[in-house]
């Protein structure tokens, strides 16, 4: 019994059994559901302790973004699958260019959609893809680990480390001495109601600080103005009606005026409303933009 005891000591806390978890499989499916939320609940108050470092980490990185660096995601499962998904929305939600938040996952492309057997263990794959993507001493390099130990996410920060560049951990049981990085954002989610499934609730956590940390990044580099994606691609009719309506919104003009000053503006939500504050052609208000915020120009 004492040796049982060790070994599941030994465990990180997300690979431990719950507590609550013995008879899940015995209870109803409404008690699992009201299991599992009550964990999401858990997963929010976990990465609140983390929120002063999560906005260090967000300047840095938004200084990383002026001065022409990169935010580079590393994980391996769903922690970099997370990482795609959160550099994929930056595009078509801030208008920042696809080179600016990148992702990569152990096993590449396959494993976005499969498991890559024995891909997170390779700690000289991941020092390669920061390789292979030159980075530098401008570049964020910010590796995803629930566990705060895969080797191929380790592997990348000791490289990025190595040349030059800022390196920052998300995870979710405490790293030990072979983890190194500038900044830990650490969110201790504990056991899964599913032992060891982290993509449960060290996923959600993990989710959270993503978010906050590339929308605060872009909300400092003025991506945002009064709450709405000034910045955002109109690619698709849905978000075609979204600009306008911000257009129409922020001006206070009519829909049909607010679609006009848009199709002058070729279509940019801040080139428009910049337009629109100053009375400036599409191409000057253009230029004023690159010197000034749009609370600049409504204020003038």
């Amino acid at each position: 019994m004492g040796r049982s005891r060790s070994k599941k000591a030994a465990l990180p806390p997300s690979e431990r059994q719950h507590p609550r978890s013995e008879d899940l499989d015995l209870v109803s499916t409404e008690e699992v559901v009201r299991r599992l939320h009550q964990e999401d609940e858990a997963a929010v108050r976990a990465v609140r302790p983390a929120l002063a470092e999560v906005a260090r980490v967000a300047r840095t990185v938004a200084d990383a973004l002026r001065a022409g660096g990169r935010l580079l995601y590393v994980g391996a499962g769903t922690s970099g699958r997370l990482g795609v998904l959160d550099a994929s929305e930056c595009p078509p939600t801030f208008g920042a260019s696809p080179s600016q938040v990148q992702a990569v996952i152990a096993g590449g492309r396959r494993a976005m959609t499969h498991a890559v057997e024995g891909a997170e263990d390779d700690a000289e794959a991941g020092a390669a893809s920061v390789i292979r993507l030159r980075v530098g001493p401008r570049d964020v390099v910010c590796g995803i680990s629930a566990s705060a130990r895969t080797p191929f996410v380790l592997g990348a920060l000791d490289e990025a480390r190595r040349r030059g560049a800022r390196t920052v951990l998300v995870c979710c049981n405490r790293p030990g001495p072979k983890a190194k990085a500038d900044h830990v954002l650490l969110a201790e989610t504990g056991p899964e109601l599913v032992a060891g499934s982290t993509r449960l609730k060290a996923g959600t956590a993990t989710k959270l600080i993503l978010n906050a940390l590339t929308t605060t990044a872009f909300v400092t580099l003025g991506k945002v103005y009064r709450g709405r994606m000034v910045d955002v691609l109109p690619t698709n009719e849905k978000l075609r009606n979204r600009a306008a309506r911000m257009v129409a919104e922020l001006t206070d003009l009519s829909p049909a005026a607010a679609k006009r000053l848009l199709e002058q503006a070729g279509n940019e939500v801040k080139v428009a409303l910049a337009m629109h504050f100053t009375g400036l052609s599409a191409k000057d208000a253009k230029r004023r933009l690159k010197t000034s915020t749009l609370r600049d120009l409504a204020g003038a």
